[in-house]
């Protein structure tokens, strides 16, 4: 079979200066510091679902958001998770949190002090590097990363 159950998602990193727009979320299933974004809904262009996600937790609406990397993994019901990575500097509005978390601006040279999400800091690399792709997968019961 060449189709799989797919989740699509994304995120996206904001920059003012030197300084990153992150999100700390209360959600348990992936709690700490991270980049706002979340899942494309039925029939949305992938685009139109990171503005949408970052203006419900963030406040901002953003332009331009340029596509830099894939983020996936399988899933407890061998499905797969992708998450589409954006980064833009191009935004208006005023930012104020969500029931998501609280967002704030920091500076990049302070990120790695925090509390960072569960993967975040491989993520991270996909935004900073010339990668693209951050790829999970299980292998004999451990969970290895690949980045490419």
């Amino acid at each position: 079979m060449r189709t799989e159950k797919t989740t699509l998602t994304n995120i996206c990193t904001i920059t003012n200066k030197n300084k990153l727009l992150v999100e700390q979320r209360t959600n348990k299933n992936w709690a700490g510091i991270t980049f706002p974004g979340g899942h494309v809904e039925p029939k949305e262009s992938f685009v139109d679902s990171v503005a949408r996600e970052v203006y419900e937790q963030t406040g901002l609406t953003i332009y331009d958001p340029v596509l830099c990397g894939v983020k996936q993994f399988t899933t407890e019901d061998d499905g797969r998770y992708i998450v589409f990575l954006y980064k833009t500097s191009k935004f208006t509005g005023h930012i104020k949190s969500s029931s998501e978390g609280e967002v704030f601006w920091i500076d990049q040279e302070d990120l790695f002090s925090t509390k960072l999400a569960s993967g975040f800091k491989e993520m991270y690399e996909i935004f900073t590097t010339s990668s693209s792709e951050l790829y999970y997968f299980e292998d004999n019961g451990n969970w290895q990363t690949q980045i490419k």
